[in-house]
């Protein structure tokens, strides 16, 4: 039969897993990071998915497929313990819990030595959202736009990333990507900066800040020197 359905462009998906979640029926599943329709018949086609994508991947569409099937999702949901319309459960890799396991080095004659390391930070404030796009300190610099949790996960980030840049951080899960892209867009219109550096975490929902820059440097119609750096979960980088 001729319906409407929804479609997700996987290009465009960055594994966030907030579609899964908005998704009553159970009709969609990350599938090795990326969101996936794992049957027609579980979709209803109302798209409550829709205003959770982050990346705008998911829309509605009119064709050819099996009838939307409530018993089938009603069984759905009793396999996976739920009432009838409850929320899935699913696992985004950026919220799978674990623990990391370091070798501790060995030191002969061990010494214990208090190391002051100096901050490299160039300006306040980091966040992103509370950045004046309109500060003079964004022109004609570096600028390092970094997932907000690659400070934690990489030892030696101010050294080798926040030196002698300007500093913006931000969740790429958490937050509003589109506003992210309208910031950037309106910062880079405004400025003209030397370069653009992403640090971004593994886990496919961080992929979310690397569109955002990437939208903004087309939408502001600008070339920058570029560059993308990952760091996986072990603080090291790919």
């Amino acid at each position: 039969m001729l319906r409407k359905i929804i479609q997700i462009e996987e290009e465009k998906c960055n594994g966030c897993g907030l579609c899964v979640e908005a998704c009553h029926e159970g009709a969609i599943e990350l599938v090795d990071g990326k969101a996936k329709l794992i049957s027609d018949e579980y979709c209803d086609g109302l798209g409550d998915c829709l205003p959770k994508c982050p990346t705008n991947a998911i829309k509605i569409i009119e064709r050819e497929s099996k009838p939307y099937n409530e018993e089938l999702v009603k069984k759905k949901m009793t396999e996976k313990g739920k009432n009838n319309h409850a929320n899935i459960s699913f696992t985004c890799p950026g919220m799978m819990a674990k623990t990391i396991e370091r070798e501790k080095k060995q030191f002969k004659n061990k010494v214990e030595t208090k190391i002051e390391i100096q901050s490299e930070l160039m300006q306040w404030p980091v966040q992103l959202k509370l950045i004046n796009p309109s500060a003079e300190y964004l022109n004609n610099s570096n600028w390092l736009i970094a997932a907000d949790c690659t400070p934690f996960a990489y030892a030696n980030f101010h050294q080798d990333f926040i030196k002698d840049h300007i500093t913006m951080i931000g969740c790429p899960k958490l937050d509003d990507n589109k506003y992210y892209t309208q910031k950037i867009t309106e910062m880079l219109i405004k400025h003209n900066p030397k370069s653009i550096t992403v640090v971004r975490m593994e886990v496919p929902c961080c992929g979310g800040i690397v569109s955002a820059v990437k939208k903004a440097m087309l939408e502001a119609e600008k070339i920058i020197n570029y560059r993308e750096i990952i760091i996986t979960t072990r603080g090291e980088i790919l």
